[in-house]
């Protein structure tokens, strides 16, 4: 390539980039607004592919032709063709492309004046020289100004030349003069000294490798900052047609995209540079090393070549930098547009929630605590909003921000300014305007709740005057006095206008409130008409008169029924004459006084209520105010604390170990929550008016107080959580947002405190209100309460059982628990081993459930707290379909019986207590007999549908509405004698029945000792087949058997004088002797005796039998209690037994 042609395409290059920037940087876009335009000037700047050194480089190297460097003297380029022995063989191709290489290299100035080619063929033939004459001139591609020809050196040749070249002169076509030349000596008379190389005979430093490297590098430098020009020009043209996006990520990726492509370009550009300078360094190294080396001509055209494509490619990266700026700029403002839109859209939804959540606020409260709790939500929610406001007025500054810094899309930006600011304005105006009507509300309630106090305390002291004291003249002075000092001491406590209140806080009036103001200022005005009616009586009793003390006070009866007694009494005062008018006058005086007594008595009484009705006042007032105080402490701790552990924000401070553990340190709290928040409460709050009532709210939500149960059992697991992580930093910094002074532990002791502080209330309640018409309700819940209570407790007992394979819920409710001296007795064990058991207790803790008793024993306790609480670990269990009791044990009023399997085994159990055998024993016998009951009643079942199944004998006379009547007759016999058996403590224990011969009847040992009153296990020998008569449906007798009855009427008529029994007694009939005696032991009096048969059938009536016979095994003969294991069998044995007597 020549050296213009570098310089030109640089220039090209430069001068096509350059405008393109500009107009880029001055918003044109060409490529959109004239692509036409683009295109032409495109095409017009193209030429045809140049050649370059490194594509010829091969060709170069024969060095067949050279550019020295040297200049004629009008500055002519020097083309030097050396002796090339081989010219001739050079590809006409090879030749045209050196050629035309050479030619092109010098400036377009020094080309234009014309080429001296020095041709040396000294080692050649005339013929050679001929030819290649000939072939430099066919091929030779620019002007010539003078051809020098060094002609052969040896002597033939030289004259042949001589001659031939003047012959054949006109052959050469040549338009330039050809010079023959014999010497060197001769051409340095053409070309000076300095301008020809060393082989020339010159001094002109010329390499052709170094050459030939220099001019590769330069080209290759020119085709750098030529594609440099274009890359730049190219992402110039990218960077302004993108097109900005509408979200934060894809423009932080652009952004990111175009930086790292610029930072590439401009890597580039550094390495062109160095490229650069390291070639112009090379190029004047010579003149470095010696400052007085000159340059020829071709070096400095090098090395304006490359300085002025340095200069270029400068321009290029400063316009390409200018273009970057403006561009990476708005990159940014769009970055930070979408910014502020994705803020501005979450600060927004930010303030609509904070907005919804401050509307929420409506609620003024409905006491003074109510009050201050929302007041202090309030404050935190306004504290918790203070971040939300925050980053709304920051972001609306930093919008601020971009409109004073001239943003693009300033249209945009301030509308949404002006919205971040109105919204934050009205949230402070709204929350400020909240806090106002709360403040007053609170003043309000303090009013009232002031005048509530004062009310009170009147009512209090009215109460608390005694009234004996103040029938006496200084008794009464006192109490007026006091009732006058009260008054003026409490005057700043009343509501003087009630009018005056409804203007004053009309803004915060709302229905409930208006009529809680109204039943307040009610409740004043009954109080004051109450003082005003003590004044007056208290003022008629200190203005009376001492009159003299008559000597027999008269009863008030007499002054009503015979006035004329005070007469008879003052005869012996008065002459007959004055008689008469005395006799009126003590009349009126006497009944007067009456009056007053009965008016004292009356008050008396009235002001008795009035205490009584004070009292309960004062109860359901605590009741009501702690339970508010209990829900808003609930509602405290599931905000302050539960919430704050799911709070993402507070999770730096929550260790790993007590994540995910909110429900074993909260249990239930929430579901209590709910339940007095939503419900208990506001039922309560219904009964204000007439505490008295209170007990049916707790009775109608007494199935829900259940929840407790599962609160407790938690209990210990929540202790034993909270002691491992009580120093935490969550609860610390809770606990410091909370401002509680207490820590969490305390809190969570809430619910069960307050579970137990129902029964005292409700105890106090019923105190003052036993002639009321709720007493017996409240009695009822009450019981209830307590009933909860002890199954809690009993609850946390149960889940401290260790060692039981099975699932205790299969077991049915938790009756009773206890612990206990419990002996063994058993059939199967060693004598030696029966005996020690006898006199060596065991220590025992008892699980009665519905379906099994359970023997445990009590493990120390250990550990601190809740963890402190013991726990028993199971030994055996009985199955209560299997158990039998024996209630007295001879020589110990503690102990009773508890046996299995027909006193296979047998277990004394002896209780601290009398009360608490009784108690164990009676829970028992309801047991038992729940089960019998259930026993006969699928057997009545049974027994019914086979006899409704039977054919009726022709000759019946009875109809089937009559056989009707007689069944339903049974069955509510058979209830009334299950009931009358329960009412008096028996309870029945069926006998296991051998397999396949259905319920055996054993006979009952007859001397059985007087502390054997319990009853042994066997199906009731008086079942459903028992008490018909033999004739299956006739009329006979009833067949007596031996077993316990319930007397349903008196008899004195015993062949023993002293045996009598009386209706209810429970008797036990022991054998049948002659003459249609039977022998018989009352087991309410213990006395026996004989009673005829037809008596003791008129005495038991249609009583069953109660008796379960004893076991024939059983030693002691002792009488016990128990149902079958088997209910089914016993039903299925009982049918049958009934059906074979029918048939």
């Amino acid at each position: 390539m020549s050296q213009r042609r570098l310089l030109r395409e640089g220039h090209e290059s430069h001068f096509r980039i350059l405008p393109r920037f500009i107009q880029i940087l001055h918003g044109r876009r060409h490529s959109r607004n004239n692509p036409r335009q683009i295109c032409s000037d495109e095409i017009m700047h193209q030429d045809i592919i140049p050649l370059y050194a490194a594509d010829i480089q091969d060709q170069l190297k024969k060095q067949f032709a050279y550019l020295s460097g040297g200049r004629g003297g009008d500055g002519c380029p020097v083309i030097t063709f050396p002796d090339y022995p081989a010219f001739s063989e050079i590809p006409e191709k090879e030749f045209q492309n050196v050629l035309t290489y050479l030619t092109s290299i010098p400036s377009l100035r020094d080309a234009g004046i014309g080429f001296i080619l020095v041709i040396d063929r000294r080692q050649d033939k005339w013929t050679s020289v001929k030819a290649s004459i000939l072939r430099i001139a066919a091929s030779f591609p620019g002007n010539l100004q003078l051809v020098l020809v060094l002609r052969p050196t040896g002597f033939f040749h030289r004259a042949l030349s001589d001659i031939a070249f003047k012959f054949n002169k006109d052959e050469f076509k040549m338009k330039v003069p050809i010079i023959m030349l014999g010497s060197v000596s001769e051409l340095q008379g053409y070309i000076d000294k300095t301008q020809l190389t060393e082989d020339l005979g010159g001094t002109l430093d010329y390499c052709h490798n170094r050459w030939l490297s220099r001019r590769t590098a330069i080209e290759g430098f020119a085709q750098k900052v030529k594609q440099t020009a274009q890359i730049l020009q190219s992402f110039g043209t990218e960077l302004a047609e993108t097109e900005l996006p509408n979200d934060v990520q894809s423009t932080s990726s652009l952004l990111a995209t175009h930086t790292e492509k610029k930072d590439k370009m401009k890597e580039d550009i550094r390495l062109a540079v160095e490229q650069g300078d390291d070639i112009l360094g090379s190029i004047t190294k010579p003149v470095t090393e010696n400052p007085e080396y000159k340059l020829n001509q071709d070096q400095l055209d090098n090395q304006t070549t490359v300085e002025r494509l340095l200069a270029q490619l400068h321009e290029t990266e400063t316009a390409f930098d200018e273009f970057w700026i403006k561009h990476q700029q708005k990159l940014e403002q769009c970055l930070h547009l979408r910014n502020f839109e994705q803020n501005f859209r979450e600060v927004k939804a930010a303030l609509d929630i904070v907005s919804e959540r401050l509307s929420a606020f409506t609620d003024v409260g409905n006491s003074c605590s109510h009050v201050e709790h929302i007041l202090k939500d309030l404050a935190n929610f306004e504290e918790k909003s203070c971040e939300t406001i925050a980053k709304a007025r920051m972001l609306a500054s930093e919008g601020d921000a971009f409109i004073q810094s001239n943003h693009y899309a300033v249209d945009s930006i301030i509308p949404k300014c002006s919205e971040l600011h109105h919204l934050c304005d009205v949230f402070t105006t709204e929350t400020e305007r909240r806090r106002n009507l709360l403040n007053k509300s609170l003043e309000l309630h303090g009013l009232l709740e002031k005048s509530m106090k004062w009310c009170d305390e009147g009512i209090y002291l009215l109460a608390s005057q005694p009234v004996d004291k103040c029938q006496s003249q200084d008794g009464a002075e006192s109490a007026l006095q006091e009732i006058e000092k009260f008054l003026d001491a409490g005057a700043g406590n009343k509501i003087k206008e009630l009018n005056k209140i409804y203007r004053e806080y009309a803004h915060i009036l709302n229905e409930d409130l208006k009529e809680h103001v109204q039943k307040v200022f009610q409740k004043q005005e009954s109080m004051e008409e109450m003082f005003q009616k003590r004044q007056v009586s208290l003022k008629k009793l200190a203005a009376k008169q001492t009159r003299p003390v008559q000597p027999v006070a008269p009863r008030p009866e007499a002054f009503v029924k015979s006035p004329c007694t005070f007469a008879g009494l003052q005869r012996e005062y008065v002459s007959n004459s004055e008689s008469s008018a005395l006799r009126r006058v003590n009349y009126r005086r006497g009944k007067s006084e009456m009056t007053e007594l009965h008016q004292s008595r009356g008050g008396s009484t009235m002001d008795d209520e009035e205490n009584l009705a004070v009292l309960r006042q004062h109860v359901i007032n605590e009741l009501i105010e702690t339970e508010r105080a209990y829900v808003e402490e609930l509602l405290c701790v599931l905000e302050g604390y539960a919430a704050e552990m799911d709070n993402p924000l507070m999770a730096h401070l929550i260790s790993p170990e007590l994540q995910n553990k909110k429900d074993i340190l909260f249990g239930n709290m929430e579901e209590i929550y709910h339940f007095h928040n939503r419900i208990f409460l506001r039922e309560l709050e219904n009964y204000v008016e007439y505490p008295e009532l209170v007990g049916r709210c707790f009775l109608d939500q007494m199935e829900d107080f259940q929840i407790y149960e599962k609160y407790c059992q938690n209990k210990p697991r929540s202790e034993s959580l909270w002691r491992q992580f009580s120093d935490s930093v969550f609860f610390q910094e809770c606990q410091r947002k909370l401002d509680h002074k207490l820590s969490l532990d305390s809190y969570l002791l809430k619910p069960v405190q307050r579970i137990t502080k129902y029964q005292l209330l409700l105890k106090e309640m019923l105190k003052y209100s036993k002639n009321c018409e709720g007493a017996e309700d409240l009695q009822e819940a009450l019981t209830s309460i307590l009933g909860i209570l002890k199954a809690v407790n009993d609850s946390m007992h149960q889940i401290a059982i260790t060692g039981y394979d099975g699932n205790l819920n299969e077991l049915g409710k938790l009756l009773m628990q206890g612990s206990f001296n419990v002996w063994t007795d058993h059939k199967k064990g060693h004598s030696k081993v029966k005996d020690l058991a006898r006199f060596k207790p065991m220590q025992r803790h008892l699980f009665l459930h519905e379906k099994a008793v359970l023997f445990c024993k009590k493990r120390e306790e250990n550990g601190e707290g809740y963890e402190k609480a013991p726990s028993y670990s199971y030994k055996h269990s009985l199955n209560m379909a299997a158990v039998g009791i024996t209630e007295n044990v001879k020589g110990d009023a503690k102990k009773f019986e508890i046996w299995y399997n027909a006193r296979e085994e047998v277990y004394i159990i002896q209780a601290p207590t009398p009360e608490v055998k009784a108690t164990w024993v009676n829970e028992i016998r309801k047991v038992l007999t729940s089960q019998l009951q259930a026993c006969r009643e699928a057997s009545q079942h049974r027994t019914l549908e086979q006899t409704q199944s039977l054919p009726l004998p022709a000759s019946s006379c009875a109809s089937p509405s009559r056989n009707h009547i007689r069944n339903t007759k049974k069955t509510e016999e058979r209830k009334a004698d299950l009931a009358s058996l329960e009412g008096y403590g028996t309870t029945v224990a069926p006998k296991y029945p051998e397999k396949g011969k259905g319920w055996a009847k054993t006979s009952h040992s007859l001397d059985a000792s007087e502390e054997n009153d319990g009853w042994s296990s066997a199906e009731d020998p008086l079942n459903s087949s028992d008490a018909e008569e033999e004739g299956g449906g006739g009329g006979g007798e009833m067949k007596l058997t031996p077993g316990k009855y319930t007397v349903v009427t008196d008899y004195e008529k015993g062949v023993s004088e002293e045996f009598t029994v009386k209706s209810g007694d429970l008797v036990q009939l022991i054998r049948e002797g002659e003459d249609g005696l039977w022998y018989v032991k009352n087991l309410s009096s213990g006395r026996e005796g004989w009673i005829p048969a037809n008596n003791l059938l008129m005495l038991i009536g249609n009583s069953k039998s109660a008796q379960s016979l004893s076991s024939s095994e059983s030693g002691t003969a002792s009488s016990t209690l128990s149902t079958s294991s088997s209910c089914s069998d016993s039903c299925n044995a009982s049918s049958t037994s009934f059906s074979d007597i029918k048939g």
